[in-house]
């Protein structure tokens, strides 16, 4: 992490969606982790983010400057619905500083608090090594690859890998 910057996660407010937003598109842009091709409007993007379970958003402690976001979400609904979705996104000009994992972090404690018992990751782009290795420090479990999964921005095929991670002990979730 670079020196001197503190990261504060915090919960989106409708002043961040324009800022939330160029973030996000720039992750959609870049076209290597997220599926969507288009990116958001200010106004759909508050939306967007308003609609999930919890949006957190890292900020610069000094400037108060967004640095990346998280959007967290059931990933199914009834006898599944306790298993959650999580989405990251970090500003180009601020990877490596620490921003993801503060977000990663955050992102389980939430999943905890609101009841989620698991969380799962359906489409990491094998490719992306910094997320993968991010998810494997922290005690995400891989579940599989999918061949030819994800159809990178310059159109050829690339694998995705599934991870969970259990949010409650073992012995909750039905194993022994």
């Amino acid at each position: 992490m670079k020196k001197g910057i503190e990261i504060r996660i915090r919960g989106f407010q409708d002043g961040d969606a324009e800022e939330a937003a160029a973030i996000w598109n720039q992750v959609v842009e870049d076209g290597e982790a997220f599926p969507q091709e288009e990116g958001l409007t200010a106004e759909e993007a508050l939306r967007f983010f308003k609609e999930q379970s919890f949006t957190g958003v890292a900020e610069e402690a000094d400037s108060g400057r967004l640095l990346g976001l998280y959007i967290l979400h059931p990933n199914n609904v009834g006898r599944c619905g306790h298993i959650c979705n999580a989405s990251y996104a970090v500003r180009r000009d601020a990877r490596g500083m620490g921003a993801g994992e503060s977000l990663v972090r955050h992102c389980l404690a939430q999943a905890r608090a609101l009841d989620f018992r698991i969380m799962q990751f359906n489409a990491v782009v094998k490719a992306n090594r910094p997320a993968r290795n991010l998810y494997q420090k922290l005690g995400f479990r891989e579940l599989g690859t999918i061949p030819g999964g994800f159809r990178m921005k310059d159109g050829h095929m690339e694998d995705i890998v599934l991870y969970y991670y259990l949010l409650q002990p073992e012995k909750e979730t039905g194993k022994s």
